[in-house]
């Protein structure tokens, strides 16, 4: 278990390291089926592992690549969103949840196969500077969205972030990553305090496996790094493609067991 919990992390820390998000959207998936977690314990346990590698990942971009104002107004405006998002969770059946997320994970995909025109927008002007009075909403609007997104369903919401980023606020692909992993963090923090608050009104040590949460982390960090160093040499469109096919079969394998789960009960 801790040898298959390792190998699902050196692909979740890749995915964060090469396109800014992913891991949370098969962090989850790789949890409940590939290492038998119920929803209840995966959804927290994604959270603690792509906050882990995410702060990682984002440490090389940090300088050059990170908008810290976008990410400081789409991290504060999910800290809500993330926690009422934990809340609900916690109130709804894992497996209608499961096919949410699958639905999130096929709209995700498809999104990144279309292009995107990467001339600027109202967060990122061509010329330099920022349109507030355009940009402020939209990049408010995206933080309560995705901060809810992260604390149902246990994502750190890059899957989302990095198209919004690029499409909705205008922001170049590498600065979308790295700015998308700032968030990330942020969301993962707020959305975690639900469950261990939950946890520890039961009783429980936080309600984390940490045999399995350790070695998932471990290796997501340590891979994370690699690929975000691999990420600045490879066309972005080529990385956003193929990270959409994989999003889609992920998606298809997800709605088929939870499909056959609903009718078997």
């Amino acid at each position: 278990m801790i040898v298959l919990a390792a190998g699902f992390g050196l692909l979740i820390g890749a995915l964060l390291g090469l396109v800014g998000g992913g891991g949370g959207i098969l962090a989850v998936p790789a949890l409940v089926y590939g290492l038998g977690l119920p929803l209840a314990e995966a959804v927290p346990a994604s959270l603690v592992v792509i906050g882990l590698a995410s702060t990682v990942a984002v440490a090389p971009r940090a300088r050059r690549e990170v908008n810290w104002r976008l990410a400081a107004i789409i991290g504060a405006a999910g800290i809500p969103t993330a926690v009422i998002g934990g809340i609900v969770h916690q109130q709804l059946d894992g497996r209608w949840l499961m096919l949410v997320f699958a639905a999130l994970m096929v709209a995700a995909g498809l999104r990144m196969l279309r292009d995107t025109d990467e001339a600027g927008g109202v967060c990122e002007l061509p010329g330099g500077g920022v349109a507030w009075r355009h940009c402020l909403p939209r990049a408010v609007a995206t933080g309560l969205l995705v901060g809810f997104l992260t604390g149902l369903l246990g994502v750190g919401g890059g899957f989302l972030l990095v198209p919004a980023l690029v499409v909705a606020l205008g922001l170049r692909t590498p600065s979308a990553v790295a700015t998308s992993l700032v968030v990330i963090v942020i969301n993962s923090i707020a959305a975690l305090l639900p469950y261990l608050t939950a946890a520890s009104a039961a009783g429980t040590a936080g309600g984390l496996d940490w045999t399995i949460i350790a070695p998932f982390a471990a290796a997501a960090i340590l891979a994370s790094l690699p690929a975000g160093r691999l990420a600045r040499r490879l066309p972005a469109r080529t990385l956003s493609r193929g990270f959409a096919t994989l999003v889609l079969l992920v998606a298809a394998g997800v709605t088929a067991q939870t499909v056959v789960a609903l009718a078997t009960t």
